[in-house]
């Protein structure tokens, strides 16, 4: 395993990358039955027909192995714990395009902003307030078909965890009941300018034999398809793993 010397201060920067056989033993097990699970779905398509989504698409194991092959833990440095299926994102050359499912101004902060989120922060009720739902302990991502450094790249903002993380900690302060249906919104908004204002934006293009680990309150999103940016089919296929923490009150830790 080598982690990438640039990202070793993982409490500063709140993502890691790391290489190694394992890894790349994973992905050429999984690039086969990823590329099956994505050609055989009937789930349109998003972004103009530019993203495949793919929540819960790799069918593979509990422990996340794909066949005989296991996940490679030790090489991530993770602790096994129970994994849902893979997510398989995966974009085509054109991304982002105008769709049916987004508002205009969604796609404008999409395209000029990389849609950039926390995961498990979810819209509720028709006005869409944000809600922690979906408390990640962490997000991994293991690329699984080769693709152009432009091919609509993972994009990071370093260092927002520390942001996120203390402005969320801050407006769950002295909250009873319920933590999930805690309306964060206006905290959560108010923060995400401050990382654009503050936080360096870092684009992450990878490759199979590679994973990145993030911190589960780091801002990040995806960039536009790089015009001349190429990809094997069906597009830049991407693994995501995001196990749940017991609680609410968990996710909001430091640790």
């Amino acid at each position: 395993m080598v982690e990438d010397g640039v990202t070793a201060d993982w409490r500063a920067r709140g993502w890691r990358r790391v290489r190694s056989a394992a890894i790349e033993d994973w992905a050429a097990a999984a690039a086969p039955v990823a590329r099956q699970a994505v050609t055989a779905s009937d789930v349109a398509w998003r972004c103009g027909g530019t993203w495949f989504v793919g929540l819960d698409a790799l069918p593979n194991g509990a422990d996340g192995a794909v066949g005989d092959v296991e996940f490679p833990w030790q090489d991530l440095g993770l602790s096994p714990v129970p994994l849902h299926p893979a997510q398989l994102s995966v974009t085509r050359a054109g991304y982002p395009r105008p769709g049916a499912e987004e508002s205009a101004a969604a796609f404008r902060f999409r395209l000029m902003r990389d849609a950039a989120h926390l995961d498990g922060l979810l819209p509720v009720g028709p006005d869409k307030r944000r809600m922690v739902k979906e408390p990640h302990a962490w997000i991994a991502g293991l690329p699984l078909n080769a693709a152009a450094a432009g091919a609509a790249p993972l994009v990071v903002w370093e260092g927002s965890h520390l942001v996120m993380g203390a402005a969320l900690r801050a407006a769950f302060a002295g909250c009873r009941g319920d933590l999930s249906d805690h309306d964060i919104t206006d905290a959560y908004q108010a923060a995400r300018r401050a990382v654009f204002e503050t936080c360096p934006r870092v684009e992450l293009p990878g490759r199979p034999g590679e994973a990145v680990v993030l911190h589960r309150h780091l801002v990040h999103g995806v960039a536009p398809w790089a015009e001349g940016a190429v990809a094997e089919p069906p597009g830049r296929m991407v693994a995501y793993f995001r196990p749940l923490m017991p609680s609410v009150a968990d996710w909001l830790s430091d640790a």
